[in-house]
């Protein structure tokens, strides 16, 4: 069987079937014909088996696997668990496909139905704008196991470094320690410290320095808000020390960062 995504020129998908919900009836069961086209095909409940030539899958929620022409695939179910798949049948040209051959599990579920969902509706209503949708759900599902087959979900402490990163740049202004932060992954400061630098490229203490510093810029260049205040608004009680970690970091000045966005000119992406 072959997955994945396509690589060359750049590839044109083309439904040749609407994309369909079904919840598989209590003595469903498939064997296909060789298939003349592509099929994507995503679990979204119940529990079952998958084959395609000498390759077996569990198939659960979040399960997928991208069919292509010539593939003849078999599967079955539990009545008592009965499977609800989203599928639907494509042509690819402009490219050629090159998947892994294997199936792959969608970490992000919620995220696997919702674009499905968009799919049908936006076909299912008809009109240029709907259909248009329909096709780029379908790429940005084909896009969601590309990455799934590409980066394996990662251990429990990356998961959590990953997690607490995200945590640190959507709240900058927090007063985050190191001491907190290892506790949260689970890990001593000192191997906190190690696997962070690992991971980021920077200690703990740079990271949040380099958050609370691109958030200024944003501050700086996108509102009306005083440079006083954006120091502020982060935690700098002196105005004076903020200017010269803004600069140290940036290059130039809070005040140049400022009269830069007056100007609509923003000196980074903050």
């Amino acid at each position: 069987m072959t997955h994945g995504l396509v690589a060359g020129a750049t590839p044109r998908l083309r439904l040749t079937s609407p994309p369909t919900f079904w919840r598989c009836e209590p003595d469903w069961s498939w064997h296909s014909p060789p298939l003349p086209d592509h099929l994507l095909w995503c679990v979204l409940d119940g529990v079952g088996r998958l084959t395609v030539g000498d390759h077996e899958f569990e198939l659960l929620p979040g399960a997928c696997a991208v069919f292509a022409p010539g593939d003849a695939p078999i599967a079955t179910h539990d009545p008592r668990r009965r499977l609800l798949v989203f599928g639907v049948h494509f042509e690819v040209t402009g490219a050629q496909v090159v998947l892994p051959n294997r199936g792959c599990l969608v970490r992000d579920s919620a995220l696997l139905a919702a674009l499905a969902r968009r799919s049908e509706a936006g076909h299912r209503r008809g009109d240029p704008l709907g259909r248009r949708q329909s096709l780029l759900c379908l790429e940005q599902i084909l896009l969601l196991l590309w990455d799934e087959w590409t980066h394996p979900a990662p251990g429990p402490v990356d998961a959590a470094l990953a997690e607490l990163t995200h945590a640190v740049r959507q709240d900058p202004s927090r007063r985050w320690s190191v001491a907190e932060l290892a506790g949260r992954a689970g890990l001593s400061r000192a191997q906190f410290t190690r696997r962070f630098i690992t991971h980021t490229g920077l200690s703990p203490a740079r990271f949040m320095i380099q958050a609370r510093i691109d958030r200024a810029q944003q501050l700086l260049t996108e509102t009306t808000m005083s440079v006083g205040q954006v120091a502020g608004a982060l935690g700098y009680p002196d105005v004076a020390y903020f200017s010269r970690q803004f600069t140290r970091q940036t290059g130039h000045s809070p005040r140049h960062a400022r009269s830069a966005g007056a100007h609509g000119h923003p000196t980074g992406d903050g």
